[in-house]
């Protein structure tokens, strides 16, 4: 098949090692001529069919090509002379088709040989390059080799074949963005001193990813559990405050694991074929390009909302996944699936902190060719399907969608015998009861039919010894435990299935928070919460997580920010997958932003200099305190909490209070009294707008849906079944007229400085020099608070 300008198939990887001889002839296939007038199939000039062909090496392809073009030539040329009668209304664009069809020939010659010397150039540089920067080579020459075929081209093209051209010149320029990004690219020394890793017995490739990361030191938690793990081949429970790098912790053991398993595998199969090797090595190669192509398009998907196949179709011709023109190697991919079983998995609670955990481990095993996927809900369970159809040996992902791929009986996923690795991160929230019961049967299944006794299992949380104050009321009941911490520690083990004796570290403080957060709290009544956040967010901007116990009250607060030009970022559990991945990355990338969340996002997510974390009803438990708090203050830097208490939050605060075991009590937030009137100002009118279009909104909504349904079902709706009262035109213009008013209203008072500087005196220099007045305006929310400690110690003295 032949297209208009010299547009040819572009092969896969592996079909670019193994070129086409041809042996008979090319037969040409009839084609009805009405065909040749319609729109569709215009750039179409014949169809042809070759049966007799040798697969030869890659050196030869060129050479071929261009036989095979002169013979092409050659029979275009006759072929014209035989052109099929047409109707005579599409004679003229046939003729002009002609025109251009002998322009495109003189072009194909020139283009073609420039192709051949690329191809040329491309195996030169196969051949030098080792393995880990395979894919990257040749994506860049597929690149190249697309530019002057799209100046060429005239035809218009959809925009899906455009994001699929894009997608190798992408993967070597562009990352893959994401809030871990900044994070995993902090060092500007690209070559760190990595000596202090040495003793931990961590693997050569890992320590070449270290360095490159500017990981120059081990943080206690890894510094204790790697030997352990890795020497000792221990399992290990490990309890450590938020932002002291768990997630390496158990991410290079897993990683170590791994790679003794492909060397002891190797050794054992060192007796194999040269050809045999040649092969593996080809489908290794592939692998690792469909990965890079994958990731690309994952990003591109997540922009788009698009969950096509776009990573398997390039130009206009969709590629095959796995085509083989041997039996010998369709026999030899089937036998190197089978030594490739999964090695690894680790289990997450929420799906944000999944794809986190995928970006740390891709990042340490950057040398290794170790290959991730992750399963979480919320994305094309086909396309999750694909990427397990490549054998990874690490794979993240969160139970509920884990337990149907497993129930589906996946051929990567049946056989879990073989898993030498187990982790499951933030543990005491996975194994609470009446949580995660899809949990509960995979551990059933890892623990009886699919058990390991060389498994390693790694258990890890912020607030794994974090033990609650047992009730007097259940203390006095008949065979009552008193929970300590190592009864819990005794239960989670029995939960997870860690039979021998786990290496316990415990680094947690009595308080269970971080030593460098400053904690706060305002009392105030329900009703006042709303101007407190709005004079927080007003007075101290920067990064700003606020908390939410509800969906709805983050709906509102939304809302409620949005009227008054704060651009909040939503995130809770009813968001599409994508939009929740997206709002992380703009709150990231942000300076100055606040992201409105449940506890979605409250336990493992490692966002860059978040400053202050408000919540704005107190969490139900004290770990979810520790572990919302734990979203600022990370990694030795300073943050700080602000509690907003309620009266109806009272028992909650209490609760917290006593299980955590406060030695001082928590200071008051300074406010600074003189803006009140002005923020309660702005803010009820906020909420007056807010109030009007959600209920216009909903009874809109409502209203519609029974308009339709009547419709459909052809009966008359009656007027006492429509929410709210039917309103005359002239009602609901003066509604929406007021409506104006009060946001033009609003509008004037948010143009207006709230936070002003006023002179006390006529004449400023009196003293001698002029005095300006003390404002809070440029002084952190820690440094006002730190500023009222100060003034606080100095009237008690």
């Amino acid at each position: 098949m032949k297209a208009r300008k010299g547009g040819r198939f572009r092969s896969s990887f592996k079909s670019k090692q193994k070129g086409i001889e041809v042996v008979g002839e090319w037969k040409t296939v009839q084609i009805d001529p009405n065909l040749f007038a319609e729109e569709e199939f215009r750039d179409i000039v014949c169809l042809e069919e070759l049966t007799e062909y040798k697969l030869v090496s890659s050196s030869k392809v060129g050479k071929v090509k261009e036989k095979r073009k002169a013979e092409s030539a050659s029979e275009e040329g006759s072929e014209e002379v035989e052109e099929p009668v047409i109707p005579p209304k599409k004679k003229k664009k046939n003729k002009d088709l002609r025109s251009k069809r002998d322009e495109g020939n003189t072009r194909n010659a020139t283009e073609i040989d420039m192709l051949v010397d690329e191809v040329a150039k491309c195996n030169e540089i196969i051949k030098e390059a080792n393995c880990e920067d395979h894919g990257h080579v040749t994506e860049s020459m597929l690149s190249r080799k697309d530019t002057p075929k799209k100046k060429k081209k005239k035809v218009p093209k959809n925009k899906a074949s455009q994001a699929q051209e894009a997608v190798p010149s992408v993967a070597t320029s562009k990352k893959v963005k994401n809030w871990t990004t900044e994070v995993l690219s902090a060092s500007t020394d690209q070559k760190a001193d990595v000596s202090a890793w040495k003793d931990l017995f961590v693997p050569e490739p890992v320590l070449q990813a270290l360095s490159y990361l500017g990981f120059t030191a081990p943080t206690p938690i890894q510094a204790l559990a790697l030997p352990s793990a890795i020497r000792d081949n221990m399992d290990v429970l490990g309890a450590a405050e938020t932002g002291s790098g768990k997630t390496l912790a158990f991410a290079i053991p897993m990683i170590h694991s791994v790679l003794q398993w492909q060397k002891s595998n190797n050794s054992t199969t060192r007796n194999d074929s040269v050809s045999k090797e040649s092969h593996q090595h080809r489908d290794e190669t592939r692998w690792e390009n469909e990965d890079e192509a994958e990731k690309v398009t994952h990003q591109q998907v997540e922009d788009s909302g698009d969950e096509d196949d776009a990573s398997f179709t390039t130009g206009c011709v969709k590629v095959l996944e796995n085509v083989e023109f041997d039996s010998d190697d369709e026999t030899h991919t089937v036998d190197s699936h089978k030594k490739r079983p999964l090695l690894g998995l680790v289990l997450t609670p929420t799906r944000e902190l999944a794809v986190q955990v995928k970006h740390h481990i891709d990042a340490v095993a950057k040398f290794t060719g170790i290959k991730t996927a992750i399963l979480v809900g919320g994305m094309a369970a086909q396309k999750q399907e694909r990427v397990l159809n490549r054998k990874p040996e690490i794979v993240i992902a969160t139970p509920g969608r884990l337990w149907e791929l497993v129930k589906e009986r996946h051929p990567h996923l049946s056989n879990l015998r073989q898993l030498r690795c187990l982790v499951i991160d933030e543990a005491d929230r996975m194994v609470e009861k009446g949580h995660f019961l899809e949990l509960s049967q995979l551990l059933e299944i890892l623990n009886d039919s699919q058990y390991n006794p060389r498994r390693q299992t790694f258990v890890f949380s912020a607030t794994l010894t974090l033990v609650h104050q047992t009730p007097t009321r259940v203390l006095q009941k008949k065979n009552a435990k008193k929970m300590d911490k190592k009864t819990k520690l005794e239960l989670l083990m029995e939960k997870v299935g860690i039979k021998g004796k786990p290496k316990v570290i415990d680094l947690t403080r009595k308080e269970a928070t971080v030593e460098t957060l400053t904690e706060t709290r305002i009392h105030c009544n329900t009703n006042e919460k709303d101007y407190y956040l709005y004079y927080f967010l007003l007075q101290y901007p920067g990064r700003t997580m606020v908390f939410a116990n509800s969906i709805d009250c983050v709906k509102r607060l939304s809302s409620l920010l949005t009227i008054l030009n704060c651009d909040p970022l939503p995130l809770h559990a009813n968001m599409h997958q994508k939009q929740r991945l997206k709002n992380l990355e703009r709150f990231a990338e942000r300076e100055s932003c606040v992201l409105l969340t449940t506890d979605v996002a409250a336990r493992g997510l490692d966002i860059p200099n978040v400053q202050h974390v408000i919540h704005y009803q107190v969490p139900r438990t004290s770990e979810l305190y520790v572990h919302r708090s734990g979203r600022t203050a990370r990694a030795a830097s300073e943050g700080l909490s602000l509690l907003l208490i309620g009266p109806e939050d009272l028992i909650n605060f209490r609760k917290i209070y006593k299980t955590l075991e406060k030695s001082e009590e928590l200071p008051f937030f300074p406010i600074d009294t003189k803006c009140m009137t002005s923020i309660k100002e702005r803010m009820n009118l906020a909420r007056q707008i807010e109030k009007a279009e959600f209920f216009n909104s909903r009874a809109k909504q409502h209203n519609s849906w029974l308009q339709q349904a009547a419709e459909a079902l052809e009966i008359d709706l009656d007027d006492e079944m429509l929410m709210g009262k039917k309103t005359s035109e002239q009602e609901e213009s003066q509604k929406q007229k007021m409506l104006k008013g009060m946001k033009k209203q609003l509008k004037h008072m948010l143009s207006q400085p709230l936070f002003k500087v006023l002179m006390k005196t006529k004449y400023p220099t009196q003293s001698g020099k002029l005095l300006l007045p003390q404002t809070s305006v440029g002084i952190s929310a820690l440094g006002a608070v730190s500023r009222k400690q100060a003034k606080k110690k100095k009237s008690i003295k």
